[in-house]
């Protein structure tokens, strides 16, 4: 061994890993076999992505590769979502509810 890691890898190579790794997640989710086997792809690719950032990068890199984790369930914390007007009640409906 010389001592020397793998190079860091780039911004834009860190992009395209962290965009191919949330385009991959649909066909890793569906074709995994379980639950089980998908968090360990996640975490597979995870710390892949994680060990390429270099130094000054990895503190952004690890925000983004947990909101990932998070918006497809792998990762615990919360998921932020709005309402969507058409599946409020209609003003019809909420004024019989109010009558009540």
């Amino acid at each position: 061994m010389d001592g020397t890691g793998p190079q860091p890898a780039s911004p834009a190579e860190l992009e395209a890993m962290l965009q191919a790794l949330d385009a991959d997640l649909p066909r890793l989710q569906q074709g995994s076999g379980g639950v089980f086997r998908l968090a360990n792809a996640w975490a597979e690719r995870h710390d892949a992505i994680l060990a390429q950032a270099p130094p000054a990068l990895r503190d952004s890199i690890a925000a983004r590769l947990e909101r990932i984790g998070i918006r497809w369930g792998l990762v615990p914390g919360a998921r932020v979502t709005r309402e969507f007007p058409a599946l409020q009640p209609l003003p019809l409906l909420r004024r019989r509810i109010a009558q009540r």
